[in-house]
């Protein structure tokens, strides 16, 4: 006989039932023929061979506890950013590292600036902590419009996050641009310039954050292993940050949270070998990226200019319906309400579908 379950009585907290749920990217569902997930910006290539040894052998030590400090780590990443460790903040994924910012700086009520539509995960953080969300709506041209976050800026700022190359729209911001803005900040109001795509940029234009991080003390630079490295399974990203800030984030972050192997395998991405072979990656998505935007421009579409390993449709109330129509043809993308809908740069195939799907959707439109 099974007992019938009493009904619960604990009290959740009031904040919430105001948080929006954080939505992944879908699976791609079994069918008749290649079916292809781009949906979550993951690469499409697996670990590099030495990353992989990397994990293996650690495999044989996962009975015990990680290094909570992550010393080799942080040493590899200080030497690669010309910071002391002490500098480098590790936890699990950059989203989390954002996490531990929200927490290190934003009292409840306090406020936290950035772009909508932005990574998804912001006012999420954000509102689970306590703070106040205060979304800055994207230029006409997806970009982040940083006249008017400035302008938003007030007493119970704490925080701004800037997302460069934004996702899920693509443009970045240049040098130029993040320094006028800084000049704009308190220099009490810490700016994350959360660079999580950085390694799909044109390297010939990218910021130069690391002279601006030295020149700012107010700014943490946040980055991931998740893309380009592709280790999105191991759940490992970090922050470049100045002592002070540096130090907070390592008091709230949770206790071994990076993984041993998520730590090995990020240690052997950091080997000079590993890292020409992954740059070569990442020149391939860059150059696919051009090509299949150039195919879509070629069809007629108007796309903003991406600098990320994905491309965003600027289809408004159409977003669900187009991308109901690309998993009809095996293509799952990632629609954003009302907004429009991001597709990554994949595999080959899956970019050919990518395209040949675009061209049916703009034939039907000329046909209706």
């Amino acid at each position: 006989m099974t007992a019938t379950p009493r009904s619960e009585s604990i009290r959740l907290r009031s904040a919430l039932e105001a948080l929006p749920a954080y939505v992944a990217g879908k699976p791609a569902a079994n069918g008749a023929g290649p079916r292809f997930k781009v949906s979550s910006n993951e690469s499409p290539f697996p670990p590099p061979a030495a990353v992989r040894e990397a994990v293996i052998t650690a495999m044989d030590s996962a009975n015990r506890y990680p290094d909570m400090g992550a010393v080799a780590l942080r040493e590899a990443l200080g030497a690669l950013h010309g910071v002391d460790p002490t500098q480098i903040a590790v936890s699990t994924g950059s989203v989390a590292v954002c996490g531990d910012l929200v927490r290190a700086v934003v009292d409840p009520g306090d406020e936290v600036v950035f772009a909508w539509r932005s990574f998804e995960a912001y006012p999420i953080l954000v509102g689970s902590h306590g703070g106040v969300s205060v979304p800055v709506p994207l230029t006409a041209t997806f970009e982040h419009d940083l006249e008017t976050m400035a302008a938003a800026i007030t007493d119970r700022t704490r925080l701004v996050l800037l997302c460069t190359p934004n996702n899920p729209t693509g443009p970045s911001l240049t040098t130029e641009q993040i320094r006028v803005f800084l000049s704009r900040v308190p220099e009490h109001v810490v700016v994350a310039l959360d660079e999580a795509y950085r390694e799909f940029h044109d390297p010939d234009s990218v910021a130069e954050t690391a002279t601006i991080f030295r020149d700012h003390p107010n700014v943490v630079l946040l980055r991931t292993f998740s893309k380009m490295q592709g280790l999105a399974g191991l759940r490992i990203g970090y922050a470049v940050a100045h002592p002070r800030l540096a130090r907070a984030l390592g008091q709230v972050t949770v206790p071994f949270g990076a993984g041993s192997l998520a730590q090995a395998a990020a240690l052997a991405s950091c080997e000079p070998a590993v890292m020409a072979e992954l740059e070569q990656r990442a020149a391939w998505i860059r150059e696919e990226r051009a090509r299949v935007a150039d195919a879509l421009r070629a069809q007629g579409w108007e796309l903003p200019v991406s600098q990320g390993n994905f491309l965003y449709f600027p289809l408004a109330e159409r977003s669900a319906q187009f991308a109901a129509f690309a998993e009809q043809r095996g293509l799952v993308l990632r629609a954003y309400g009302v907004d429009g809908v991001r597709a990554t740069i994949a595999e080959q195939e899956a970019n050919d579908l990518l395209i040949d799907i675009c061209g049916q959707w703009r034939e039907r439109d000329a046909q209706a």
